[in-house]
């Protein structure tokens, strides 16, 4: 005959696990004392499933829950300590104490215990409470502490994931961050609400979604979600999951990117190989995160056009305009789409690239517009714009004088010396270009 866990055993598992939790927390470094917070007061949420995974931040965001009024409390607390009170649900009575550096979301308990407010929870994980008075040990009617022992996570019930679709995204997400798998129930009824998500406001699901990316498992996250068909109203085509595969952290370190690179490429290039500049414009993303998109694929299908159908594959199969368009395009984000080529061709392109000086990876004109106009006496115009794309061209594939090479400004005798020769060059290139508009007008003359 099967038994389940003894009832003994567990709770002494719980005070346990509360002791070890409350040492972590460093509750006497919080920026306000918990003898200045209700009885009931608990902690909940985040910072207690990082707690018992010991990957608490400096300061973790703290979720507390409370039988009264959070709203009045929060605003109490904010005179009290110098704070400041945001009002997030006035409905649901949940505010926000910003308190030196720290944040703290105050809730009022649903349902009619603590216990009650902890079932209506998305997964198990986060449906774990401190109580914060001194011996409590920790509530977990739902089986949490288990789950975080085997590291999968669990929906506390299908009936809570569709009181916020989101939490259908989240779900993959929490995975993602926690390097947890998904319980076989919570697979299926992620598939089986996967149409919900569409129901959610567009900023929200794009938040999750850049959460997601910047995972330290967001690339398998991603796919999870595309195998769940959850990101159907939004992925750009089902090629997406392959693209997704190879972008990872030892990829990336293979390819000559730094800690910080990684910490933004990553992210950027595991979005963009799952959304187009189209999608993220539907998810109400900035005009900045649109565009980015939409060159980094747009640059990635010419670079495939020019591999046979083996994927990304030189730079250097780009013709010069193209090229040079190319590093103009993604100057600041280049790495994000080196994360696609090969290891060795991207490692190459990285060293040129943290080369701030290098013409082509970093294209600048040799001489700035203005002096141009002072020392040819011309005017400003859309030809001006013609000579300084020559000029910038011309140093990117370094075919100017080689002290000509370095962008100059100012008129010191030094940089004067080193732009003459530019100087001559783009005279002659702007006689040139005279005497064919000269041409063209006659031309027209004649036919007329």
């Amino acid at each position: 005959m099967l038994h389940g866990p003894d009832p003994t055993d567990i709770l002494a598992e719980e005070a346990e696990a509360a002791a070890q939790l409350r040492h972590r927390l460093a509750v006497n470094q919080w920026p306000l004392s918990i003898d200045h917070l209700p009885a009931d007061a608990a902690l909940v949420g985040g910072a207690v499933r990082d707690g018992l995974l010991d990957r608490l931040a400096d300061r973790p965001d703290l979720d507390l829950v409370v039988a009264e009024d959070a709203i009045e409390l929060c605003r109490r607390l904010a005179r009290r300590h110098g704070g400041s009170c945001v009002v997030l649900d006035e409905q649901r009575s949940i505010a926000r104490l910003v308190l030196r550096g720290w944040t703290v979301d105050l809730a009022r308990r649903c349902g009619t215990d603590l216990a009650s407010d902890l079932r209506r929870r998305d997964y198990t994980i986060n449906a774990i409470a401190l109580p914060l008075e001194a011996g409590a040990s920790l509530l977990d009617p739902t089986g949490g502490l288990a789950d975080l022992r085997q590291r999968q996570l669990v929906a506390v019930s299908e009936a809570n994931l569709l009181d916020d679709p989101l939490r259908l995204l989240r779900g993959v997400r929490l995975a993602a961050e926690l390097e947890f798998r998904l319980s076989a129930a919570t697979r299926r009824w992620l598939v089986a609400h996967h149409h919900r998500l569409a129901s959610v406001a567009c900023e929200r699901v794009l938040t999750e979604l850049e959460k997601l990316a910047a995972a330290p498992a967001g690339h398998r996250g991603l796919i999870t979600a595309m195998e769940l068909q959850l990101l159907q109203p939004w992925q750009a085509d089902a090629a997406g999951a392959a693209r997704l595969a190879g972008l990872d952290e030892e990829g990336a370190v293979a390819r000559g990117l730094n800690r910080e690179e990684r910490g933004w490429a990553l992210p950027l290039a595991r979005l963009a190989a799952l959304l187009d500049g189209g999608a993220v414009a539907r998810l109400h993303g900035s005009r900045r995160l649109q565009q980015r998109c939409e060159r980094l694929n747009r640059w990635r299908v010419a670079l495939e056009a020019r591999s046979a159908g083996k994927g990304c594959g030189s730079l250097k199969t780009l013709q010069e305009p193209e090229r040079l368009r190319l590093h103009q395009e993604l100057e600041e984000t280049l790495p994000a789409l080196l994360l696609l080529l090969p290891e060795a061709t991207a490692r190459q392109a990285m060293e040129r690239w943290h080369d701030p000086h290098d013409p082509l990876f970093h294209p600048r004109p040799p001489i700035d517009g203005r002096q141009l106009q002072e020392l040819l006496a011309i005017p400003a115009g859309p030809r001006l714009g013609e000579l300084l794309a020559f000029l910038t061209r011309e140093r990117a594939y370094q075919r100017l004088p080689e002290a000509s090479q370095q962008s100059t400004s100012g008129l010191d005798p030094q940089s004067a010396a080193a732009a003459e020769p530019i100087v001559q060059l783009a005279r002659k290139w702007w006689q040139q270009a005279e005497a064919g508009e000269e041409g063209r007008r006659a031309a027209d003359r004649r036919h007329d």
